[in-house]
């Protein structure tokens, strides 16, 4: 096995139980027994070892440990990819030795210590699967990532389009782009809709009456509420409740607003403009298809951090060319984003408006 690229010096501070494995007299058996996971490493621990142990000088120690690297399942590695202390170069070699798995690299993609080199060789070498998830980070698209992205051959016309090459404009997304777009969206993680204990009008009725008659405010009622409640009162309160409710940290609670019948319009474009809005409540916008109809609905998603790249850049270059102006010139939105609006700039003006 040959040793991984960009691994001949690494130095890396670690635990007592790492030092005992990988440090200077570190026994050989004990080396080999990490390596082929008969230790009870975990996480970072076993991902610092493994990056030690991959290069050693001692050929069987180097190929068990690279074997490993590229054998063990994302469940294994997973703590450590969740870790936002992990150290970048670990990052770097997980980005090295499993290319491919594209599971586990939209996680080191995520991770906030993912060293700008890390994501220039994903750009470069990746296949058209990672880069739609790469092109999921809109807020990672620096000038120089875009054109590696663009230079890569895997990179599909469509892909190219959203990321301002003009050439492809018009391409429809890839299968792979489609997939990557809603990968921006996680499914809701604060339980199990179905799990949910259902609530009576009649139960919700008399839970309103109770605070009234103690003087209990909306504000201090929904944070007594359990969520089985708060979801009831999400999908049929008033603005008042939809407006608090929609900032609840429980997505199940904060998208079941987005669901309410007397939800109007006026309200989707202030949850659309609000940066914080999680991607829950962009995912659930950009599927109403009514919604998708208003305009000013459809501007605030091209500016909204969570609204997947291309569909974003799709809304951008529909803006007035005023609007298309003041983007171009923005700090505030991705790379992608304004040098799209620019090149639009540039074609409308050609065009004569």
């Amino acid at each position: 096995m040959t040793q991984p690229e960009g691994l001949s010096q690494v130095r890396l501070k670690v635990s007592p139980e790492v030092a005992r494995i990988v440090g200077p007299g570190a026994p050989r058996e004990a080396q080999l027994a990490a390596a082929r996971g008969a230790l009870p490493l975990s996480g970072g621990d076993l991902l610092t070892v493994l990056c030690f142990l991959c290069t050693s000088a001692d050929a069987e120690v180097k190929g068990e440990a690279v074997r490993a690297l590229r054998t063990l399942p994302l469940a294994v590695l997973q703590p450590a990819c969740d870790d936002p202390s992990l150290h970048p170069r670990l990052l770097d070699l997980l980005a090295r030795v499993r290319l491919n798995d594209v599971a586990l690299m939209k996680r080191v993609v995520n991770h906030p210590a993912l060293p700008a080199e890390t994501l220039q060789f994903l750009a470069e070498r990746g296949d058209a699967a990672l880069l739609a998830v790469l092109a999921g980070q809109p807020e990672r698209l620096t000038p120089a990532l875009i054109s590696t992205v663009l230079a890569n051959p895997n990179t599909s016309a469509a892909l190219k389009a959203r990321l301002g090459c003009e050439e492809a404009k018009e391409a429809p997304l890839s299968a792979e782009e489609e997939e990557g777009a809603e990968e921006v969206f996680p499914e809701a993680v604060d339980g199990n809709p179905d799990e949910v204990e259902e609530v009576s009008d009649e139960a919700i009725a008399a839970l309103l009456q109770e605070a009234e008659a103690k003087g209990i405010s909306k504000h201090q009622l929904a944070l007594e509420m359990k969520v089985s409640d708060k979801i009831k009162m999400a999908m049929t309160g008033d603005k008042e409740w939809r407006n608090i409710l929609v900032k609840d940290p429980n997505k199940l609670v904060h998208g079941a607003v987005l669901k309410n019948g007397r939800m109007t319009e006026a309200e989707v474009v202030t949850v659309a403009r609000n940066k914080t809005s999680s991607d829950e409540l962009i995912r659930l916008i950009l599927l109403n298809r009514d919604w998708m109809k208003n305009s000013e609905i459809r501007k605030a998603l091209a500016l909204h951090p969570k609204t997947p790249l291309p569909r974003a850049l799709r809304f951008v270059s529909e803006l007035p060319l005023g609007d298309l102006k003041k983007l171009a010139k923005s700090r505030n939105v991705s790379n992608a984003i304004s040098t799209t609006a620019r090149k639009e700039v540039e074609n409308r003006v050609k065009r004569g408006g």
